[in-house]
């Protein structure tokens, strides 16, 4: 076992409360293909030339519904072909053996919940693929697959409205209750962070990161590459996360 693995171990078997933050880097190995933002495939433009940002945004959802669509589908089919891997089910794991922690994931595969992460100790602050609603009407789709496989924008069956997921796209703000609910987590405060795979581009992201650095507790990066959290890190793991979490969280008693 390598020396930083060992101090990891020895920081988590003295913290009480525990966040783990999540990004696109977790689900990578479950063949979820990794984007600063939404969570996938794409790097740059798209086919029709225009930034993936713009394509996945409130208001080319709005404007051209068919494009955003688009990605959209791709994005929720290549969701729905993956499956948690086994870091998912070591954070889930050590959750159901440790009330104190929570998961703040950037993720929008639905892959905690799938894997049955404690639902009220997991924040998903961009939210998830759905299950879709209609923007005329509100009513919910709970088969969102059903829909990707016909034509697109898929429409509400009672107005014939457009259909939407409840994922935070570019350019929208970020869920009021998800917000609330992790500054509430924040205020009890964290003894440990451990960011998985993740830029924490954001200052959302950064906040709990910054707080628990301030109030004397530790952070653990696990991401084979170099990010901006790495100067900050009590101890950095430079690893896929499949290939660690898996030995870092299953030795570590309730």
């Amino acid at each position: 076992m390598s020396d930083a693995l060992t101090r990891a171990q020895g920081l988590l078997e003295r913290a009480g409360r525990v966040l783990f933050i999540t990004g696109a880097g977790l689900s990578a190995d479950s063949g979820v293909p990794t984007y600063r933002g939404l969570g996938g495939l794409y790097n740059g433009l798209t086919e029709e030339g225009i930034p993936i940002e713009a394509a996945l945004s409130g208001s080319m959802l709005r404007q051209r519904p068919e494009l955003c669509w688009r990605y959209l589908a791709q994005l929720g089919r290549a969701c729905a072909a993956a499956v948690p891997n086994a870091a998912h089910q070591a954070i889930t794991d050590f959750g159901i053996r440790r009330p104190g922690s929570w998961v703040l994931t950037q993720n929008i595969d639905g892959f905690h919940r799938q894997s049955g992460f404690p639902s009220e100790r997991l924040i998903e602050i961009h939210g998830q693929l759905e299950p879709l609603a209609c923007m005329s009407c509100a009513q919910a789709v709970e088969e969102a697959q059903d829909y990707l496989a016909g034509p697109l924008p898929p429409r509400c069956h009672s107005c014939g409205g457009i259909l939407r997921p409840p994922v935070v796209l570019f350019e929208e703000a970020l869920p009021i209750t998800e917000l609330q609910r992790l500054q509430d987590a924040a205020e009890e405060g964290f003894d440990l962070v451990i960011a998985v795979g993740t830029t924490a581009a954001f200052g959302y992201i950064q906040a709990p990161i910054g707080q628990t650095l301030a109030q004397g507790g530790d952070l653990i990066e696990i991401n084979p590459d170099r990010s901006s959290l790495s100067g900050l890190a009590t101890v950095q793991l430079k690893k896929r996360a499949v290939d660690v979490l898996p030995r870092l969280l299953s030795h570590i008693e309730g």
